[in-house]
């Protein structure tokens, strides 16, 4: 596999898929999150639980990073070209990357090369990535911030984070992870992600949970004032024309619904007006 990956990205067989990230309250699309995908001619669709800690190990997730960034902000240039309103567009950065001496001047020459808004780019980082050298990692986070862009901390709740450098990180969001919300009609584990989002509120953060699924998720996370989720409730993630599509319906008014929700989408809307009412 090791063999592969170091072709893979000469060989044009990495793509983007794009999940869409929603606004609880209003239940309109806010923004994107760039998913890696590896289409091996041989193998298929290879899963990234498998090919991208080979790649942080081995360095390769560098290139391959640089690769999605550059990728997805040209995207989002496209769809704006096409007339379609700006789309934030979140893009994962590795632990290994932060180890780049040149990494804020790689994204800032990317946001210049691709005419990107700073201020429409989104860079997640896990927990447990900033926990390996937090102190570092500060000050990387504190330039790009400075450069404009929004930060967010990805997996929150795993990672095992102290709070006062939780405190002094420059971010704007936290995203709870899916582990949580899978399980949020258990008891602790309502607690956990209720928690989550008070305290970040607190701390003038926004809040978006990953992994909704079903209705009874959503009714939680909207009652506890959740800013925002994504999960296969609302789409799964959609390759770039198919984004295009979904915003175009959007624009002429046709619906703002995603592709995968048809009845669990009137579920959320007859949820809303209850809790309204």
């Amino acid at each position: 596999m090791e063999q592969e990956l170091h072709k893979a990205l000469e060989r044009g067989e990495f793509h983007l898929q794009y999940q869409p990230q929603i606004d609880c309250q209003t239940g309109k699309i806010v923004g994107v999150e760039a998913l890696l995908r590896w289409q091996h001619p041989v193998w298929g669709l290879v899963s990234p639980a498998d090919f991208i800690p080979l790649a942080e190990e081995t360095g390769l997730i560098v290139p391959i990073g640089e690769w999605a960034l550059r990728t997805a902000c040209n995207q989002a240039k496209l769809w704006e070209q096409a007339g379609y309103d700006p789309l934030r567009v979140a893009v994962n950065l590795s632990a290994r990357q932060f180890q780049q001496e040149n990494l804020v001047q790689m994204i800032q020459q990317v946001l210049q090369e691709t005419d990107m808004q700073p201020e429409l780019l989104e860079l997640e980082i896990t927990e447990s990535a900033v926990m390996k050298n937090p102190d570092a990692v500060i000050g990387v986070l504190h330039e790009l911030k400075r450069l404009g862009m929004k930060l967010s901390i990805d997996d929150f709740g795993t990672g095992y984070s102290s709070l006062s450098y939780l405190r002094d990180f420059p971010i704007d969001r936290l995203k709870i992870d899916r582990s949580f919300v899978s399980a949020i009609t258990e008891k602790d584990d309502a607690v956990i992600a209720q928690s989550i989002i008070a305290m970040a509120h607190n701390l003038h953060l926004s809040v978006l949970a990953e992994g909704v699924e079903n209705e009874l998720q959503f009714a939680f996370l909207r009652e506890q004032k959740c800013d925002e989720m994504q999960g296969y409730l609302y789409s799964k993630p959609l390759s770039a024309e198919e984004i295009k599509q979904w915003l175009q319906k959007i624009a002429q008014g046709i619906s703002e619904r995603g592709p995968c929700v048809a009845r669990k989408r009137e579920i959320i809307d007859e949820i809303s007006c209850a809790a309204e009412s």
